[in-house]
């Protein structure tokens, strides 16, 4: 079973559907490793100082910025952590837009929304509500440290996650030179244009994305099967991994939420909408004290640690 790269919840408005990210893409590339002829070994690649030629353990390596060729400046964790969103347990639908609104050069790659136990009405119902409106949820997600732009569409019966490239990503296509103007001006004829026509016309038929294989990989695993027949292959079966569980949310009063969501955007002062969200967030305190309990526990396990080492170190001064 596959591992969830990233759980919490996907919000928008007041609503919060407890869902866990899947991946969208299953990488089919053939990877080659790198071995000595003479011996059929594999060849590490190794941390070397530039300078000295000595290998660099991994508690000596620092991140830095190289703002000039050959001029750093060494970051610590802190500064890294400084600069990382706060939110990182929510994907917060800030505007829902026009699908068609959006180029495909700003979708980068899939991802699949799971809903968790019980939290299959606010799921549904979203997935729903974008597929008659014909628009999808814009969000951000940070996944790890990293914030990314994405988002949320309905696809059959799922949500999907796509993330999506940043403009300042994009190279401006006025960069190139690209044949503008009419057709006319690049004496393409009118009969020209007209058997273009009926050759797409010709060509044209229904999507069927399972006629289409990466037909280099498919050669290439038959040489690999080839040269494996006569040797046995060795397999590891996958670990399930633990369930996550979240709270029930099927037996919210989604209506009561969708009208306060809708009363929220209609407000025009920006201080009330600000205050509302303050007085609304039931469970903050509760979260203070589940940090609180956390690091309570976390503070007991090296004092049990020590009282371990000390009873292990006595029974061998006994011995």
């Amino acid at each position: 079973m596959a591992r969830p790269i990233w759980s919490g919840t996907l919000s928008f408005g007041l609503l919060n559907i407890p869902v866990s990210l899947m991946s969208g893409e299953r990488k089919t590339d053939i990877s080659f490793r790198m071995l000595d002829s003479r011996n059929n070994q594999p060849i590490r690649y190794e941390r070397v100082n530039a300078e000295t030629g000595e290998e660099v353990a991994w508690k000596d390596i620092v991140k830095a910025f190289e703002y000039d060729k050959g001029s750093y400046v060494v970051l610590e964790p802190d500064d890294i952590k400084s600069a990382a969103p706060e939110s990182h347990d929510a994907i917060e639908v800030e505007a829902f837009v026009d699908v068609a609104a959006i180029g495909p050069q700003y979708f980068e790659k899939p991802y699949v929304l799971v809903p968790a136990k019980k939290a299959e009405k606010g799921y549904v119902l979203l997935r729903e509500a974008l597929a008659k409106t014909g628009r999808i949820g814009i969000a951000r997600v940070v996944i790890r440290t990293r914030e990314s732009l994405c988002a949320v569409m309905p696809q059959d019966n799922a949500l999907l996650l796509m993330m999506m490239r940043y403009p300042q990503e994009l190279v401006d296509i006025d960069e190139y030179r690209i044949p503008e103007g009419k057709s006319s001006e690049y004496r393409i004829t009118d009969k020209e244009l007209e058997f273009s026509e009926q050759l797409i016309q010709t060509m044209s038929g229904e999507w069927e994305p399972e006629q289409y294989r990466d037909e280099f990989r498919q050669r290439l695993q038959d040489v690999i099967t080839r040269r494996m027949k006569d040797k046995g292959v060795v397999k590891h079966g996958d670990e399930e991994p633990p369930v996550h569980e979240h709270a029930a949310t099927n037996v919210v009063d989604f209506m009561e939420l969708l009208q306060q969501s809708i009363a929220r955007k209609q407000r025009t002062p920006a201080k009330k909408a600000g205050k509302a969200a303050d007085d609304d967030g039931k469970d903050a305190k509760p979260k203070k004290a589940a940090k609180k309990t956390a690091k309570k526990a976390a503070s007991k396990k090296p004092a049990a640690k020590k009282t371990a080492a000390k009873k292990k170190a006595s029974g061998r001064k006994a011995a």
